[in-house]
């Protein structure tokens, strides 16, 4: 379990302190799939940078697995347990062919060549790049750059992984190939994710939804808790899932429940 206690970050410039986070707890406990909303400037990055210990609290503790991230002889075991992947794939990117990026931080951990080879074969695999493995990566699309990013993470054997509006920058096809190996991590692999989205359709496939305003947290819920909220998310400037305001129009009219979320929930509900 990850475990926020009374967390706060300020940063300081200039024109003097801006808190980012402020006062936030919070636990998130494995094999879940965890989506944090909100505008931009409303602190979900700098939380998410809290996971692994990319920043470190102004106030309050980070607990992961037991670990404090202040304490800096537990740093290296914390960013094991926890990866990162970020908005701008080119940016993890630092070798010249696929294989060689995906062995790149398993290396680092000193382990043997041959459980080096085993565990980029099965990263490769499951992400679903294993026949571009000698390909170089500025060749690839968006979403497949992604996803080599995500294998370099996963061949590391993470136990969470922080997922940094990892699709931001992407297509819709991009999008939905990093989507789909964010499920099948989660479901299939057990690996809790922590997505940090502003895009609804996303925070959707998530078992919890917390919304951030302000660098607090305004509310959380299931996903279908926070999204049957349709004025307290507009006030936050945040949409719905466009089927859900479809659903909630016609659902006095039609009867079908206003709580649905996916256009296969719909089409369900009108067939009825």
């Amino acid at each position: 379990m990850i475990q926020l206690e009374n967390l706060t970050h300020t940063y300081s410039s200039e024109q003097g302190k801006n808190v980012a986070v402020d006062n936030i707890s919070l636990e998130i406990h494995k094999g879940e799939h965890l989506a944090i909303l909100g505008q931009n400037g409303c602190g979900k990055s700098t939380l998410a940078k809290h996971l692994n210990a990319l920043l470190l609290p102004t106030a309050g503790r980070v607990i992961v697995e037991g670990m404090d991230t202040k304490d800096e002889s537990k740093l290296w075991q914390i960013r094991q347990t926890v990866g990162m992947v970020f908005q701008n794939p080119d940016n993890q990117l630092v070798a010249t062919t696929v294989e060689e990026d995906c062995a790149f931080g398993v290396e680092n951990l000193g382990l043997e060549p041959k459980l080096i080879r085993q565990r980029v074969d099965e990263a490769l695999a499951t992400v679903g790049m294993s026949e571009f493995k000698e390909k170089a990566p500025h060749l690839l699309s968006g979403g497949q750059k992604q996803r080599v990013a995500i294998a370099g993470i996963i061949a590391m054997r993470p136990q969470y992984i922080v997922f940094d509006e990892p699709t931001a920058m992407l297509d819709p096809h991009g999008r939905s190939e990093v989507i789909q190996t964010m499920q099948k991590l989660n479901k299939e692999e057990n690996i809790t994710i922590i997505n940090i989205t502003h895009f609804m359709e996303e925070a959707v496939l998530a078992d919890r939804v917390v919304v951030m305003d302000k660098g607090k947290i305004a509310f959380m819920g299931t996903p279908k808790e926070v999204f049957r909220q349709v004025e307290r998310l507009k006030a936050l400037h945040l949409d719905v899932p466009v089927v859900t305001e479809l659903a909630q129009a016609i659902g006095a009219e039609t009867g079908i429940d206003g709580d649905i979320l996916t256009i296969e929930e719909l089409v369900v509900s009108l067939c009825r």
